[in-house]
């Protein structure tokens, strides 16, 4: 499994309890290789940026509710 979709799975698990960088650190990235992957998951449209939050993403609303539809 690709380390991006590693990282987003995890994201997705951590639920905010971390913050970006840190949660790349628990995989062995550095903050520039995590940058990066965040760069890609934003423009995945996976992730949004919020502002005043200890994680500064969060998961796209829009991929939550397809989710969740999907699930029904």
């Amino acid at each position: 499994m690709e380390i991006k979709e590693v990282y987003y799975k995890a994201f997705i698990e951590n639920n905010a309890q971390l913050n970006e960088i840190d949660l790349g650190e628990k995989f062995g990235l550095s903050e520039d290789e995590t940058r990066e992957i965040i760069v890609q998951l934003l423009s995945e449209h996976k992730i949004e940026y919020v502002e005043n939050r200890s994680c500064n993403y969060r998961i796209n609303r829009t991929k939550r509710q397809k989710k969740t539809k999907h699930n029904s």
